[in-house]
């Protein structure tokens, strides 16, 4: 019996009971991904896909459970596999997805992040920071931000989140909170603030 991989799209409307959510953290990861690929680090299309894909399934785990949904997730995804990826390539999104909350990667600790190739575990910190970030940037479930820019001072390593919203500002404190996997794989340190 051939068991039919599932697309992104078609795992998140299946697990999920909140796609707005996973769709407006996908929006803003994008944003990111963008500016960080610009100004940052160079990454590329199939690494968009990789983290499109993760933001659209990084929740799917609370159709099991709210406490481990991160492991939860990343679990579902590997065991049901996804459309248009490899195996190994549905890893590094499924651990993408596991990073966005919760512990930082241990290659000694987590058995399937140590599966992976070292570029792909640093392409995890880097996608998995972007995603986490992202990720405390819609801790209301909002729709606020515009826009997000990065301002980076590449002699100090410092990088400069600029969010845009019309008016109302989302509550940033989470993302404040969240920096760690980013700062790590993209080895720097973050600001993130309003603009003027």
């Amino acid at each position: 019996m051939v068991i039919m991989k599932l697309t992104a799209t078609e795992m998140l409307n299946k697990f999920s009971k909140n796609t707005f959510h996973a769709k407006e953290v996908a929006r803003i990861a994008l944003m990111i991904f963008k500016e960080a690929d610009k100004k940052i680090f160079p990454m590329g299309e199939r690494e968009k896909q990789y983290l499109e894909t993760a933001a659209l399934l990084h929740d799917i785990g609370y159709y099991k459970e709210a406490k481990s949904h991160n492991k939860h997730s990343m679990h579902m995804i590997i065991e049901s596999g996804l459309e248009g990826f490899s195996g190994s390539e549905t890893k590094i999104i499924a651990c993408i997805c596991r990073y966005h909350r919760g512990g930082l990667p241990d290659k000694t600790e987590h058995e399937v992040y140590n599966t992976l190739e070292k570029t792909d575990r640093k392409l995890v910190k880097r996608l998995g920071g972007i995603l986490k970030i992202s990720d405390g940037l819609n801790k209301e479930h909002t729709r606020l931000i515009n826009n997000i820019k990065i301002d980076f001072d590449s002699k100090n390593r410092i990088a400069e989140f600029v969010i845009n919203c019309d008016s109302e500002k989302p509550d940033i404190a989470a993302a404040i909170r969240k920096r760690d996997l980013f700062e790590i794989g993209f080895k720097c340190q973050s600001i993130i603030k309003f603009d003027d």
